[in-house]
Formats: C-alpha cells, structure tokens, sequence
C-alpha cells in the first residue's frame, strides 16, 4: 500500500467566482480530504492563491495536479513537501482571565510559546500565536489539559516557497514574452 503523506498545493488562477468550487470538487471526485485551505490575493495584480494542504498518496496527488491544471481559470497548481516551502499557521484561544490571573502555568505557557494578547476583558482574553501546526497543536493540548480554554480557532496554512522565484511568476513571464512575439 502506498503511504500518505502530507502535501501543500499552491494554485494560482484568475479571480473569477467560482474558482473554489471547482477545485475543491476535485478532491471531492478523488475522495481526499482537504486538511487546510487558505485563499487570498497573491503577489500578482488579478491573480489569486490557494494554499491547500491534504494527505495522501503520491499517486493522487499527481491527479489532483493535472485534473486542477486542466482548469481553464487556474493559472499554475504545484505541489510541495514540508522542506519545499516556509509555512506558518496563526491560531486564537479565548482564555478565562480568572484561569489567567489565577494560574501561574497558564501565564508561563503563554510566554513560553510568545504569544501575543490582542484582546483583554474582565471574562476572558483572547490570545494569538503563530507557527507551525505542530506548536499550535501543543499549546493547544497544554492549555486543553488546564481547562483554560473557551474558544480556539485557527487559520489554514499559508507558505511561501523555498525557491527564489514561484514556479507561476516564471509561467506568467515565459507566456507575457510569447505574446510579444505574436
């Protein structure tokens, strides 16, 4: 059997409505479960990017790859493991301030993992703290383990590859040229 591993796409297309469904339905047709999406405008005027991440087989994921290739609006779909990209998630817990104010560990937690307080009220404070999954994870199961928390929420991941250039820049580049020849 073949093993499942973590995998980051990067898609680029045009912002046109739409767009989303049609690319999630490919994971639907291929019965994989999107782990994370995060969708937002890109470095590029009229260019969106979507930041998906999803486990499993190398084999679906080269069908993922050309099925979304094969999208009239998207631009670009790559593929990427962990040591391809720089990533970060960003998560915010709604703390009790009592448990704050009245537990020491929870405080040092919060300072351990450098979190950020953005929001302070007589009933609860809200924290946020931004890093890997496997950090956000751990705070969370500490905090968890107290009973400090009252609500968590978390992003999808965004990243940025390791390489100096994004694959669908040098695309846009190589087709911007062609043009000009025509």
């Amino acid at each position: 059997m073949e093993k499942e591993l973590l995998y980051t796409i990067i898609v680029h297309s045009e912002n046109i409505s739409g767009i989303l469904n049609q690319v999630a339905s490919v994971f639907t047709r291929l019965q994989v479960n999107i782990e994370s999406l995060n969708v937002s405008a890109s470095s590029m005027k009229n260019v969106h990017k979507f930041t998906i991440t999803c486990k499993t087989t190398a084999r679906n994921i080269d069908k993922i790859l050309k099925q979304i290739n094969k999208k009239l609006d998207v631009i670009n779909a790559s593929c990427y493991v962990d040591d391809e990209i720089f990533k970060s998630e960003i998560a915010m817990f709604k703390i009790s301030t009592d448990e704050f104010q009245n537990c020491e560990d929870t405080s040092r937690l919060l300072r351990g993992y450098n979190t950020h307080i953005v929001e302070v009220t007589p009933e609860y404070l809200v924290v946020e703290f931004a890093g890997a999954t496997e950090a956000i994870d751990s705070l969370y199961a500490e905090l968890d383990r107290i009973g400090c928390v009252r609500q968590f929420v978390r992003s999808g991941r965004v990243a940025v590859t390791a390489s100096p250039l994004e694959k669908v820049s040098e695309l846009l580049s190589k087709r911007e040229r062609r043009y000009m020849t025509r």
